[in-house]
């Protein structure tokens, strides 16, 4: 009789561990990854892309199709502290949407201007267009841009009407802004800017 409480003890104890260990698992955190890859994001990709003077904040990337080419692509929220001096050496563009949509939109001039709130001093948004099968993380990503002078609270990809048809847009809530929402398009030859007025929410 004690044999058999024995071994039923020892078949009980495998079973707990057995679905204590199919829990854990479940709770385990999953990388940051695309619908093509578990490619994660990190400040050695970002440097490798756009140089030392780029560094990850603590803002997820959004990824999805914004040139309309069918390769996914991402947008990574950054801190660069001299984006023009790697535009050369990493072929990346440097681009200020938001001073071009008020008529001024020269990045050498206007990466020069101050942010209000220092906290966000050097805030901006890595775009990389990707090309092939390994999409934005490919060794030569189909084109990079780095977008200066537009301070964000969060980001989202999604469509965008413009006359008779729609685009893929990146919808920013900016920062200090109440939930102004703007939105950055790509036209076919370069990003623009424009704002919505609305709240991401």
């Amino acid at each position: 009789m004690s044999g058999r409480v024995s071994l039923l003890l020892v078949s009980l104890i495998s079973i707990s561990v057995a679905t204590t260990a199919v829990a854990v698992d479940q709770q385990a955190p999953q990388p940051v990854a695309t619908s093509q890859s578990a490619f994660q994001v990190d400040n050695a990709f970002v440097q490798k892309q756009f140089g030392a003077n780029c560094s990850l904040l603590n803002l997820k990337p959004v990824m999805g199709d914004l040139d309309g080419d069918g390769v996914e692509d991402i947008v990574i929220p950054a801190r660069c502290t001299k984006p023009m001096l790697d535009e050369a050496e990493f072929r990346y563009t440097v681009i200020d949407p938001f001073f071009a949509f008020y008529g001024y939109g020269n990045p050498a001039i206007t990466t020069q201007y101050s942010t209000e709130d220092p906290q966000r001093k050097g805030y901006c948004l890595l775009i990389i267009h990707g090309a092939g099968a390994d999409a934005w993380h490919a060794d030569q990503p189909k084109a990079k841009f780095l977008v200066v002078n537009l301070e964000y609270d969060q980001l989202m990809i999604r469509k965008l009407a413009k006359k008779k048809k729609t685009t893929m847009a990146l919808y920013v809530e900016e920062a200090g802004s109440a939930g102004l929402v703007s939105a950055i398009y790509w036209d076919g030859k370069k990003y623009k800017y424009e704002p919505m007025g609305s709240s991401l929410e």
